[in-house]
């Protein structure tokens, strides 16, 4: 995915990328890539890359595993421990990986020799490294960089939000950005034509999808799925809950039979219903689980302020500014909250952009890459935002509504604590949020420490009312009257 904010391209093609956190670990240095060999294809190539589009492969012949040193340690695994093709090791030692994540660690060994999987992880535990890396592997030793005709992929990673996907393709490419294997992104919310321009101008090695763009282009033949020999299903769980099950059948019923593929099937919760899913499109998979509690929540601060409803905005006020907060994300239940919170947090002049469903894509990206580069100090989103984002250095997580569901509140402050960073998480409990807390503490296995804020955090100060009131009264429109006239 091209970020705008965060990358530059010089005169002789050559370009510059600050590289953010992917997989849950951290990126520590700036990585400046050779520029494209493209102008010797006899294809045109666009001037601008396209936010799907391939990278361009850079020579890596020179470069050697041996000088990707990292010292064997007791009870951890390193990545020089698998049969990963030298290339991938580059693009993992370019990105300062050294030691694997419990499920890394646990999987590789067997996916990278064909086995299936059934994985119980949530984002942040490194395992869309997992399955890229097995994906890579395999398509590297069974040479599809020779994979001709158009739009056949060898490999097939269906998500379920527009966000994941971006995340997963950007994630592979900095991956295998050696490899010579292309990468496209298929999701809504796009332009159609320029995803079907992509798909067409040939061989594409991997696609990641969401289920309903994928069957649009696959009823419009513009992708042929016969020949996928590696297919991942994330987050499976919300597969279902959204109700996309139905058209992941119609696309597996595309895909090679599950003796002739490798399948590995992903979800934060291994219900009746997931179990069902993977006994039939997977065989004999190995099972590897990591508890939510090992994913974020031991490295996050958790406070939970218990207020009235009245209090929570000058409680949100008072804790972003008397703290000073740069990157912080707020989570509500509702859409409308969003849009409400937001407007009222841009009154008090605080930079602070919405996140939600019904912001338009393209939106919703920009959003995404000003937040990354510090444009936007705050970040209001729904539970869109609660998976498959990875933003470096999100010091504070704020519930301001709390969820409904217990695991969404483990997503949400999954989204600071990361990379073995610490975190803050603080949520407001007021009179309709105290409900969900047992469920919370229940799901956590510990009860959450809950507080009363400071007196003088209740209560706006002098100069935000001003501001608030200010601009409130600058936004109405000539002539329109808000609210019922008091007699």
């Amino acid at each position: 995915m091209k970020k705008k904010s965060l990358s530059k391209q010089a005169d002789n093609g050559s370009t510059y990328t600050v590289i953010g956190s992917i997989f849950g670990l951290p990126v520590i240095r700036e990585k400046k890539s050779p520029a494209s060999s493209r102008k010797n294809k006899p294809r045109p190539v666009k001037k601008k890359e396209s936010v799907s589009g391939p990278r361009p492969v850079v020579d890596d012949s020179s470069w050697s595993v041996d000088e990707f040193q990292v010292p064997v340690e007791e009870g951890k695994k390193r990545f020089h421990d698998f049969a990963i093709p030298r290339r991938i090791m580059h693009g993992i030692a370019e990105l300062k990986f050294a030691y694997c994540t419990p499920i890394q660690a646990d999987i590789l060994d067997k996916t990278l020799v064909g086995r299936d999987a059934l994985g119980r992880a949530q984002t942040g535990t490194g395992k869309s490294a997992a399955f890229l890396i097995s994906i890579l592997t395999r398509l590297l030793n069974e040479d599809h960089t020779a994979r001709s005709g158009k739009a056949s992929p060898g490999a097939l990673i269906i998500a379920p939000t527009r966000e994941l996907v971006m995340q997963i393709a950007e994630d592979g490419r900095q991956l295998g950005r050696f490899t010579g294997l292309s990468i496209v992104a298929v999701y809504g919310g796009m332009d159609y034509q320029k995803q079907q321009d992509e798909l067409e101008q040939g061989s594409c090695d991997i696609v990641v999808a969401t289920p309903g763009r994928l069957l649009d282009f696959k009823r419009r033949r513009v992708i042929d799925l016969s020949k996928v020999d590696i297919f991942v299903i994330d987050e499976a769980d919300r597969m279902l809950d959204m109700g996309f099950i139905p058209d992941v059948r119609q696309i597996i019923y595309s895909l090679p039979g599950k003796a002739r593929r490798q399948t590995m099937l992903f979800s934060a919760t291994l219900t009746p219903e997931v179990n069902n899913l993977a006994a039939q499109w997977t065989k004999d998979p190995i099972l590897v689980e990591i508890e939510p509690e090992q994913v974020a929540v031991d490295s996050v601060e958790q406070i939970v302020y218990l207020v009235t409803t009245e209090q929570k905005y000058p409680l949100l006020y008072n804790v972003i500014t008397g703290k000073k907060l740069e990157r912080v994300i707020i989570f509500c239940n509702r859409k409308d909250e969003t849009r409400r919170l937001t407007e009222m947090l841009k009154r008090c002049d605080i930079s602070c952009s919405q996140l939600s469903g019904d912001v338009p894509q393209k939106k919703r990206i920009k959003t995404l890459e000003d937040f990354k580069a510090g444009k936007i100090r705050v970040l209001v989103a729904t539970d869109v935002a609660g998976r498959g984002i990875h933003i470096d250095d999100v010091s504070h997580v704020i519930n301001f509504t709390l969820p409904y569901e217990a695991e969404d509140y483990v997503h949400r402050i999954g989204r600071t604590g990361r990379a073995g960073k610490s975190g803050t998480s603080i949520s407001f409990a007021c009179e309709e949020g105290a409900f969900y807390l047992p469920e919370i503490e229940e799901y956590l296995g510990r009860k959450l420490p809950c507080t009363e804020p400071p007196e003088e955090w209740l209560t706006l100060p002098d100069d935000a009312v001003k501001k608030k009131k200010t601009s409130r009264s600058n936004h109405r429109k000539p002539g329109r009257r808000r609210g019922p006239v008091k007699k």
